[in-house]
């Protein structure tokens, strides 16, 4: 082999192939720029040069060579060991899992191991291993590096987290890894050289948004509560001078957050040489309001060349999901692997200054061992990621969630802006313990006193009901309603329906709604509040974190603390009434999700708040509360709130970690598809069918353009509409809705075709 030229992919549509030196050394390049932002740009090189050495090989490159003649398709040689082997040679053993797991996933330490012993002399990869060393070492020999890669020095101090240290370093590593590789490959097949976003002007960007937000504010209608907001958003600015850390932005609902978040997180980014901004928040529908609210702010005008500032990044939809509907034949699984092995989004990497995203978009990539969502972990190096609506984070995975945080901040140069009404006590967790908390509001119960703008009433007994407080809710004209479940929502808004004066307009929201339906109502309901005309409204919690809305009353079925004063914010939100009311409700017939944070919380709300107890907007019982909430769900310091998935990490265990940590729990729901309007059919059916052509993969597009007609039915609900014909699988865990659609309560529970069809 010493005189063969040593190729790493196929010819290119130029007909030119991809030498396997250049790849190395482009992908080197990419990574080592990549790993620099966090100090670990040599070792981030050196795994990205060794990482294909295995296709050295002649096995490699004659079935490369063959595959081409045949029309194109995998090598499917094993190519990993080579590298793998030089890793743990000249770095450590758990940086070989970069190498071992860039096509896919990280392995876990035994199989590792197991994989090393077969590369070592006498191993059944040892002959294949030498021979592809030898062919590489000839024109790349950095292959063995002489100093060694250098280890970031904290790695091994007290401070350095141990294990978990470990554990984020790898994921990190592993990420620009990936990324590297990707982007070299792309460039050789598009012709073209390797498109990186330039770094922005962070200063340039808090300019454009001063400006936009005092031209967007001065075209609103003036609010009683302006004042106190503009003191927010002054006290954000000035706190966004202050050293990388966590911060936490406590500000009551209405008090103007997502503008202050905006502003510090620029602010900050400038101030400390930051490259970019994370914003994840944890519904869709928030997703979506923010990115426009934060596009308006930031993106260039339509007429200029300059490139978008904000990329928005969400999917309802898992195409990688290996926990695959139930109800299906072994011909329909087979058909849908083929489909979405083929049809998977090629993941974006957040090469943007400003990203809005979900916090399960952020945490399952944090925590995976996949390539394709690992892709972009690198870039939340050096960034200032602001988790919005911090309270909806799952209790039962805190512990990792806490833990990998606090390694991003300690290690990555990250800050984190906690921002929330209800802050969760994070700082009694062991994992926080010793970290400094930084406010970015000076007083926090004055703001909360200066903005109370409601009473709380209660409603409980044996005969309270949905259908009686119904009744008592249709004498208003303008009234939310928010209950806990789908179906409650449902049953409510027939009673509603039932009670009100004909003709007034009874609106409905739940995930059970396409995500464009729920747009219309929303903006359907802020159109009839802002011209003052009669609006009653059922809703289920996706109303109460971020959706702009302000009504004179609410009713609010018992829930958690945090939901109860979430709700109480869409009440006199702009202060035009001297107080609004808030009325909770214990309906004898109303469901409650089902878990066992969930019932943590409404025992330990139960003990706070209530009649003759604390009011849900009180900060020292809400300091009680989140305490007494944690300990309900630990057993011992050790176990409970994701302690788990920590020794899983020590273990190094990347697989388990990933099955183990799901932040949307896979029993519970399944996207589905719905053609709602006649004048869709024909886009969504296109869609789909590019979605279904497994053998012409398609963009993440399609599916971004399926994304207003997707709602979401409980996964048992899913499956059994899979059995009986109302519902066909498109690809992954996506599903085509063949039945029918109420025009305002969408996929309705209770629908008599519903109860005919999902027969168990």
């Amino acid at each position: 082999m010493a005189d063969r030229k040593l190729f790493a992919h196929s010819r290119s549509s130029a007909g030119v192939r991809h030498s396997l030196e250049d790849h190395l050394r482009g992908s080197a390049a990419l990574a080592g720029r990549f790993g620099e932002v966090f100090g670990c740009g040599e070792l981030a090189a050196y795994l990205a040069l060794i990482h294909d050495v295995g296709k050295g090989t002649c096995a490699w490159q004659d079935r490369l060579v063959a595959v081409e003649c045949e029309g194109g398709g995998r090598v499917g040689v094993g190519h990993k060991h080579a590298g793998t082997f030089l890793a743990d040679k000249y770095t450590k053993l758990p940086f070989g899992a970069v190498v071992f797991g860039h096509h896919g996933g990280m392995p876990d330490m035994e199989q590792l191991k197991d994989e090393l012993v077969r590369a070592m002399a006498g191993g059944d990869e040892a002959q294949r291993v030498a021979e592809a060393i030898r062919a590489v070492e000839a024109v790349v020999p950095e292959i063995h590096p002489d100093p060694r890669p250098a280890l970031p020095t904290w790695l091994g101090a007290p401070s350095g987290q141990g294990r978990l240290g470990l554990d984020l370093l790898v994921r990190m590593l592993f990420s620009c890894v990936v990324d590297a590789d990707f982007l070299d490959t792309a460039a050789h097949f598009g012709c073209a050289g390797v498109r990186l976003r330039e770094s922005v002007d962070m200063t340039a960007l808090v300019e454009r948004y001063e400006v936009r937000r005092a031209k967007l504010l001065a075209g609103r209608e003036p609010s009683p509560v302006d004042a106190l907001r503009q003191r927010v958003y002054e006290q954000a600015c000035v706190a966004a001078s202050g050293k990388p850390g966590v911060y936490v932005l406590h500000v009551p609902t209405g008090g103007a957050k997502t503008m202050a978040a905006g502003a510090f997180a620029l602010r900050h980014a400038a101030a400390n040489g930051m490259g970019r901004v994370i914003l994840a928040v944890p519904f869709i529908s928030i997703t979506e309001q923010n990115a426009a609210v934060y596009r308006r702010l930031l993106d260039p005008d339509s007429s200029s060349p300059e490139e978008a500032v904000v990329l928005e990044h969400h999917s309802a939809v898992d195409l990688d999901s290996e926990e695959r509907l139930k109800g299906l034949t072994d011909e329909q699984r087979e058909e849908l692997q083929s489909r979405a092995h083929t049809a998977r989004l090629a993941a974006e990497n957040w090469d943007a200054p400003f990203v809005v995203t979900t916090t399960v978009r952020l945490f399952e990539s944090l925590f995976s061992h996949k390539p394709s969502q690992m892709r972009r972990l690198h870039r939340l190096a050096g960034s200032v990621i602001v988790l919005d609506e911090v309270q909806a984070l799952p209790d039962r995975l805190l512990i990792p969630i806490l833990s990998v945080l606090r390694g991003l901040v300690d290690h990555f140069g990250v800050t984190v802006v906690l921002a929330s009404a209800t802050q969760p006590s994070f700082w009694r967790l062991p994992a926080w313990e010793g970290l400094e908390r930084r406010n970015i509001v000076d007083d926090p119960s004055g703001l909360f006193e200066a903005l109370r703008r409601v009473d709380y009433a209660w409603r409980t007994g044996d005969d309270v009901s949905l259908e009686s407080i119904a009744a008592e809710v249709a004498a208003y004209e303008q009234v939310l309603t928010v209950v806990n479940t789908t179906k409650d929502a449902a049953r409510f808004h027939r009673h509603l329906d039932e009670h009100v004066a004909h003709g007034a307009e009874v609106l409905h929201l739940s995930t059970r709604m396409t995500a464009g339906h729920r747009r219309e109502v929303i903006a359907e309901i802020k159109e009839l509040l802002g011209n003052g005309q009669p609006v009653q409204v059922v809703s289920t919690s996706l109303i109460e974190a971020g959706v702009d809305l302000d009504f004179p009353r609410v009713y609010r079925a018992w829930a958690p603390a945090e939901s109860l004063q979430q709700a109480a914010g869409r009440c006199n939100r702009d202060g035009r009434l001297h107080r609004g009311t808030v009325v909770i409700f214990q309906p004898s017939d109303g469901k409650q999700p089902r878990s066992t944070s969930y019932e943590a919380a409404l025992n330990a709300s139960g003990a706070h708040f209530g009649p003759g107890r604390s009011a849900p907007d009180d900060l020292e019982a809400l300091e009680r509360y989140y305490p007494l909430r944690y300990t309900l769900q630990q057993g011992t310091p050790d176990s409970g709130l994701g302690a788990e998935i920590e020794y899983l990490r020590h273990l190094l265990n990347f697989p388990e970690v990933d099955r183990s940590f799901q932040m949307i729990e896979d029993a519970l729901s399944a996207p589905v598809v719905v053609i709602r309007q006649e004048a869709d059919r024909e886009a969504i059916e296109s869609a789909i069918a590019q979605l279904r052509d497994f053998e012409h993969p398609c963009g993440p597009e399609v599916l971004r353009s399926l994304q207003p007609h997707t709602a979401s039915l409980p996964r048992g609900e899913a499956e059994a509409a899979l059995r009986s014909g109302l519902a066909t699988p498109i690809t992954g865990d996506l599903l085509l809705w063949e039945g029918g659609y109420h025009p305002q309560r969408g996929l309705d529970p209770d629908a008599p075709e519903d109860r005919s069809a999902f027969n168990y």
